[in-house]
């Protein structure tokens, strides 16, 4: 078992093809936060006030269920945690992921993924449901960035 861990939310499949790559270039174990009730493409529409992203995105108490609960946290000393850049923050699920585990002690590494816009209020949007973990604004990628890229940048990060 890798000290690393990608733990991720992908909506659409965008993410997912990141921290796929990610996992391997920083030799981690692979993690995906699932919501316990699936995301459609409805749900999705950001245009739409009334869809299900909407409403959870513009309510900052929003934390939708999980699927399970059984992310390997206490194993692993470094997390790199991806999701999508849902209105300039992380979608609510990933609050929804930090309170259920103690990350006390533990280095959380955010990276996203977006059509253009960057990681906004993440960091301060998330450090709140991880009070007792460091958690460092990472990088936003394209589904294009390449194995190499990822590695060279989790080098960089000097962990």
């Amino acid at each position: 078992m890798s000290q690393n861990l990608v733990a991720y939310f992908s909506a659409s499949g965008v993410t997912a093809q990141v921290a796929t790559k990610l996992a391997k270039a920083a030799a981690a174990d692979l993690y995906v936060i699932k919501p316990q009730v699936p995301y459609t493409q409805a749900d999705l529409n950001w245009q739409d006030a009334n869809s299900r992203s909407s409403k959870e995105m513009h309510d900052t108490s929003s934390r939708p269920a999980l699927l399970d609960k059984d992310a390997p946290i206490a194993s692993h000393s470094l997390i790199f945690l991806g999701f999508p850049i849902w209105w300039y923050i992380a979608p609510t699920i990933i609050n929804s992921f930090l309170e259920a585990y103690d990350f006390s002690g533990k280095t959380i590494v955010l990276f996203a993924t977006s059509g253009g816009s960057g990681f906004g209020k993440a960091v301060a949007s998330l450090q709140q449901s991880a009070p007792k973990a460091k958690i460092r604004e990472g990088q936003v990628f394209k589904p294009s960035v390449s194995e190499q890229e990822l590695a060279a940048w989790v080098a960089s990060l000097g962990l």
